[in-house]
């Protein structure tokens, strides 16, 4: 499979491609993934980098078990319950991705699944079959 990624320097400073392009593979379409507890169940309320650490670790664990890495994501939709957050979200994805980033949204919402929520993600992955 081979992958491109179409992104200019605003996009390369912001941690996401305007496109990314795939040629072959097998989709997969995670659901939203929140982290209002991390790993041990201790609560992550009000602490927006501790969840959004969080967040890409549980999109990991999830990529392994359909047998791919967070470099397989090509799209996500991210849901923020604060717009201020958007900067520092930006600064911990650029930590996670290798080889490209992912087209993405940042959406500002009033409000998420569970009150304590301050940030939610969505993503399509196209995997090598």
């Amino acid at each position: 499979m081979s992958r491109e990624y179409f992104k200019g320097q605003r996009e390369e400073q912001r941690a996401y491609s305007r496109a990314a392009e795939d040629r072959g593979g097998k989709t997969v379409y995670l659901a939203g993934i929140g982290a209002p507890v991390d790993a041990q169940g201790n609560s992550l309320a009000g602490n927006f980098t501790a969840q959004t650490h969080q967040v890409f670790a549980r999109l990991r664990e999830t990529m392994a078990l359909v047998g791919g890495t967070l470099d397989d994501i090509v799209t996500m939709t991210v849901f923020l319950t604060e717009p201020r957050y958007g900067d520092e979200f930006v600064a911990i994805r650029a930590q996670y991705f290798t080889q490209g980033f992912p087209g993405s949204a940042l959406i500002s919402v009033s409000a998420l699944a569970r009150p304590e929520m301050l940030v939610e993600v969505q993503a399509i992955a196209v995997l090598d079959e």
